[in-house]
């Protein structure tokens, strides 16, 4: 049977280049694309792929919230992490939304088709390094640095992410489907949570956590 495969990355050259070489593999095609957290929920749960290669780092709905958010609308859609991040935060992140599988993206294509198709079958793949990452992580025995996935909760988190983007109350709460005031509720309860009494501060955390990413 062929495996349906869907991207969701923010770089058009990287998808492109993906696309490309997935589509060359026997019994694999890709899908469907999302450029964003929020669309690929949406793509996934309109297409009902069998794999979903997601970054971490992507605008409007990062990779692991919108891992969660997914897997709860399609328990049986696997998800692949194909990340430059190779911290534990990130990785015990997606792992604990549902990810079955996690690579770097340095790795060859041909360990990302290799990873493909076992999760397909229905295991899980890490590759060597993320792997050790893990493993040392529970042999240390040390929780992972407390991070917005331990003090907030989804919406806040999603909420975050938008003001961290520069997004206003207004805009927000259209985005979003909810009432302005919910939104400066959530806000409130943010900043009092993070202990943060700035928009700036805010922005500065959500970088720090890899929820906005720099690069544009």
């Amino acid at each position: 049977m062929t495996i349906r495969v869907m991207l969701a990355d923010d770089h058009t050259v990287f998808r492109d280049g993906l696309r490309h070489l997935i589509e060359k593999e026997a019994a694999m095609e890709v899908v469907g694309e999302a450029e964003n957290g929020r669309k690929a929920v949406r793509l996934a749960e309109e297409l009902s792929p069998d794999i979903i290669i997601m970054d971490i780092t992507m605008p409007d709905l990062n990779g692991i919230e919108a891992a969660r958010q997914l897997l709860s609308l399609k328990p049986d859609v696997k998800v692949i992490a194909l990340s430059m991040h190779s911290d534990r935060r990130f990785v015990l992140g997606m792992l604990e939304a549902g990810a079955v599988g996690y690579l770097l993206k340095d790795c060859a294509f041909g360990e990302l088709a290799a990873a493909i198709r076992q999760v397909a079958t229905g295991h899980t793949y890490l590759s060597p390094k993320i792997a050790d990452v893990v493993v040392k992580g529970y042999l240390d025995n040390k929780p992972a640095s407390p991070s917005a996935a331990d003090l907030l909760t989804p919406r806040e988190r999603e909420i975050l992410q938008l003001l961290a983007e520069g997004l206003s109350v207004k805009e927000i709460a259209a985005h979003v489907f909810l009432s302005i005031k919910t939104v400066e509720t959530h806000r409130t309860k943010i900043m009092q949570k993070l202990k943060m009494r700035s928009i700036a501060e805010l922005t500065k955390y959500a970088i720090r956590e890899g929820l906005v990413s720099l690069d544009g």
